[in-house]
């Protein structure tokens, strides 16, 4: 019986071992390495969740548990590759000492050097978004704001399109500094935004109860298959949308 309610809890560590290395590879710059163990890392993020589920072992220890493991694997991981990637834009020099204390400091090296620390915004977004996931009752069987496994998927898909999807306009756009500063602006936002977002979880297979994530999975195989990596901010965008019109749809019945 003590396994059995253990099983949960050692998935959501496998969770948070596969975070670790993801950092390790993030901060050695090592984005597509990191990229994968992320992956690895929700795939057991999700597979905890559902180990519960069945086993009927659902605990306030593992609820705690998969917050801190997610604060790794979709916390800090994504505000790295962040740091990385505007790090790489800004090409931030060695901040070298002065010679002399009188020496005036050099701005154009503190910009680059701080400039990619704006990156790790997203880092305290998610901790703020996880510590209000805990304590907000309204999320049971739904999301307030983007989950944090499906913002870092956003965060990791650019090195991936990059490194694998190599075209001069994609990697053009990607490496601009006011990309990638905005998109850690929408990232912040969209994480604590009030915005209700439908959760990808089946109680039934009844299609008419779960149209809409029938019909999200169904574009995002399509994405996939035709888009690759690039789906994935795609995908995001398209979970937003199909979420606010699935919730518009909803209001408008009430109202009827």
């Amino acid at each position: 019986m003590w396994l059995k309610k253990q099983i949960p809890n050692i998935i959501t560590l496998l969770n948070l071992f596969s975070g670790c290395i993801a950092v390790i590879f993030a901060i050695q710059g090592d984005l597509v390495e990191a990229a994968l163990f992320v992956m690895i890392g929700i795939g057991f993020d999700f597979f905890d969740g559902f180990a519960a589920r069945v086993l009927n072992v659902q605990s306030e220890l593992g609820l705690q548990l998969d917050s801190l493991a997610d604060m790794v694997t979709s916390g800090v991981v994504p505000g790295v590759v962040m740091y990385q990637l505007l790090s790489q834009v800004v090409k931030a020099p060695t901040y070298m000492i002065p010679d002399s204390w009188s020496s005036e400091l050099d701005t154009s090296v503190l910009d680059a050097n701080y400039v990619p620390l704006l990156g790790l915004l997203i880092t305290l977004a998610s901790a703020y978004r996880l510590a209000k996931f805990n304590i907000d009752t309204r999320q049971t069987t739904s999301f307030i704001g983007l989950p944090t496994p499906a913002n870092t998927l956003l965060i990791i898909s650019l090195p991936l399109i990059l490194a694998f999807q190599p075209e001069e306009w994609i990697a053009h756009f990607i490496l601009n500094k006011w990309f990638l500063l905005g998109l850690t602006g929408i990232s912040c936002y969209l994480l604590n935004a009030e915005i209700p977002l439908f959760a990808l979880k089946f109680k039934t297979w009844d299609f008419g109860k779960n149209k809409i994530r029938y019909i999200f999975l169904l574009f995002t195989v399509l994405l996939i298959v035709l888009l690759k990596f690039l789906a994935i901010p795609c995908i995001i965008l398209l979970y937003v949308f199909m979420s606010l019109l699935g919730e518009n749809n909803a209001i408008q019945e009430k109202r009827a």
